[in-house]
């Protein structure tokens, strides 16, 4: 089969490397890529620590490096937005996020919300959905995007949450290796099937060990014992029964196909490479991008 030939951008999420966001930064130019995603829920870029003068302040370091922001992570945690008694303030952190990444030059927060229910009569799907509903259209209101991650529930779920919003505010993170590893949905037929909503990517691989894998027991669900925590996650992708995050281009996402269907739709987003685990991120990162920059010279 004839390789794709890539044309988007590269990022890194600069908290991958584990040695804060300004060594990170240095880390991810030094590596060749064109922009970074950066965590901004809590510590140095949470919205309620920076200054307008911060805020100009790193928007300018960032760009003095050459680099730019492809998206921030606002990711509250917990149990996303299904837990009707915390919505009211992650709502409001999210929102405040969202402007955050403005100010910086981004108009794209990825986030997870929650396993979107199969049942849309239960209390959890309309609780996610008055949720979604309000950040959709305040995101639609900034010229923004909230965007869902993938890989809690399958794609044509998640396509008929979003058609259900009423505008597309909140759209889609994609991230294939998610799908993998504990749904086993397709990447590939997941880009077709959410081509209309599908703003940023993570590039991340992964290996599904366990015939089934409980979303619940990855991503949480409220009423249910376990929650989305990204330490817990970290742990059962590098030493769990269920599956096992590895190195970009050493699993079971078809990186051809995959390209190729993200060309196809017209995509010419990021693709953010995300390591979760290993002892050595910085150098898996540096073969992330090494991987990705082959697609280039094809």
């Amino acid at each position: 089969m004839t390789r794709p030939i890539m044309t988007n951008k590269i990022g890194v999420i600069v908290d991958s490397f584990g040695v804060g966001v300004k060594q990170g930064l240095l880390k991810a130019k030094q590596l060749g890529a064109d922009g970074v995603q950066i965590y901004a829920v809590k510590g140095e870029f949470d919205p309620a620590n920076l200054s307008a003068a911060a805020r100009k302040e790193w928007k300018d370091y960032i760009s003095s490096l050459g680099l730019e922001i492809s998206a921030l992570v606002g990711d509250l945690g917990g149990h996303g937005f299904q837990d009707p008694a915390q919505n009211k303030e992650k709502i409001e952190k999210s929102k405040r996020i969202m402007e955050l990444g403005l100010e910086l030059g981004t108009n794209i927060v990825t986030t997870h919300i929650g396993i979107v229910p199969e049942d849309k009569n239960s209390r959890i799907y309309a609780t996610m959905h008055e949720a979604c509903e309000e950040l959709s259209s305040y995101a639609s209101g900034l010229g923004a995007y909230f965007a869902i991650e993938t890989g809690p529930e399958r794609a044509v779920q998640l396509k008929s949450f979003l058609d259900g919003l009423g505008s597309k505010g909140v759209a889609v993170n994609f991230d294939p290796a998610n799908m993998v590893m504990v749904t086993g949905d397709d990447p590939v037929q997941g880009v077709y099937t959410l081509k209309d909503y599908i703003v940023h990517t993570h590039a991340k691989d992964g290996i599904k060990l366990a015939a089934e894998v409980d979303p619940r027991e990855v991503y949480g669900e409220y009423g249910y014992e376990s929650e989305l925590d990204h330490d817990k996650i970290a742990e059962m992708a590098t030493s769990g029964p269920s599956f096992r995050e590895v190195p970009l281009g050493e699993g079971k996402v078809q990186w051809n196909d995959y390209l190729q269907a993200l060309n196809d739709i017209g995509y010419k987003g990021y693709l953010t490479i995300e390591r979760e685990v290993g002892t050595n991120p910085e150098a898996d990162i540096a073969l992330a991008v090494k991987f990705l920059k082959s697609y280039r010279t094809t």
